[in-house]
């Protein structure tokens, strides 16, 4: 494995784009990391959590807030995308992901495509243990489709259209997405240009019911994550973790250079209406129910 990472290594040193020494190093040092967590994947569990999404509903803040809890260790990274992307890697190379194992300690990652990707429900179902718990936050859809719009602008990222245009695109450039990603291949257009379907919820979340069991799945309104802090207890007391003082975090938001006209926000909120029925139904109970402030925008969450 290593003369592997070596010969890719000195294949991308020799691309035609420059690449600083420093650069080359710094991707040797790391895949060599990697490759001792690999070979000791076998010690390193597999997550006790797995925050689901939703993209730009405050997974980030959640993570964050809960590794640094003293009785969790974070992962390598916050995102593996392994369920999603990289479910050809196998399974060791996901474990590698995660500490090793420690008593007392536990561990998990957050990764807010999972909730809207296909096939992800059934492949967590299969690999993951029974012990595995998952959370969900919930933000209101529209300001949530505006966010993720805001979010590819800011990192210059996909996304050339105004915010009218792409909402207007967003049935064109998904046509067939879901059956490329059914059918094993990857689609950047499906995590890029999804501002309104991944706020169409209900689906989404009965095939997680469906594929792990309702009773292992936590669902939370983002809003309130970041209003109440009873909201974040009910993760520490669903994890079962002891209370810690440490305060919960605003971060990763996305600076929206223009704001959403009036008439697209009412479009939105007329096309989520009935979406959010479903979901209210499925979950028992209504969500952003609080009129007294405006759904929040991306300063509160991320």
């Amino acid at each position: 494995m290593c003369s592997t990472i070596i010969r890719r290594m000195a294949i991308r040193a020799s691309e035609p784009h420059p690449v600083s020494l420093g650069a080359v190093t710094r991707r040797l040092k790391a895949s060599f990391r990697f490759t001792g967590r690999y070979l000791t994947a076998d010690i390193r569990p597999l997550p006790d959590f797995v925050i689901l999404g939703t993209q730009r509903g405050g997974t980030t803040s959640l993570y964050r807030w809960l590794t640094e809890h003293p009785d969790v260790a974070p992962g390598l990274n916050k995102e593996v995308h392994y369920f999603d992307g990289h479910y050809d890697r196998g399974m060791r190379w996901y474990r590698a992901h995660f500490p090793v194992r420690r008593s007392g300690r536990i561990t998990g990652e957050s990764c807010p495509y999972l909730l809207y990707h296909p096939l992800a429900p059934e492949r967590a179902a299969k690999d993951l243990p029974g012990t595995t718990r998952f959370i969900v936050l919930l933000r209101e859809p529209t300001q949530r489709a505006i966010s993720q719009y805001w979010l590819w602008r800011q990192r210059g990222q996909w996304e050339t259209e105004s915010l009218e245009r792409a909402i207007e695109l967003e049935p064109v450039r998904l046509a067939c997405e879901s059956e490329r990603l059914l059918s094993g291949e990857r689609s950047v257009e499906h995590i890029a240009f999804s501002y309104v379907a991944r706020g169409e919820y209900a689906p989404q979340l009965r095939r997680w019911f469906d594929a792990v069991g309702r009773d292992r799945i936590l669902v939370l309104e983002s809003e309130q994550l970041f209003a109440d802090p009873a909201t974040s207890r009910r993760v520490l007391d669903w994890l079962g973790l002891v209370p810690h003082n440490q305060p919960f975090p605003v971060s990763n938001g996305a600076a929206r250079l223009d704001e959403a006209s009036p008439d697209l926000v009412t479009q939105l909120q007329e096309h989520f209406a009935p979406h959010n029925k479903e979901l209210f139904e499925l979950l028992g109970h209504e969500l952003w129910t609080d009129r007294s402030s405006p759904p929040a925008a991306d300063h509160h969450v991320s």
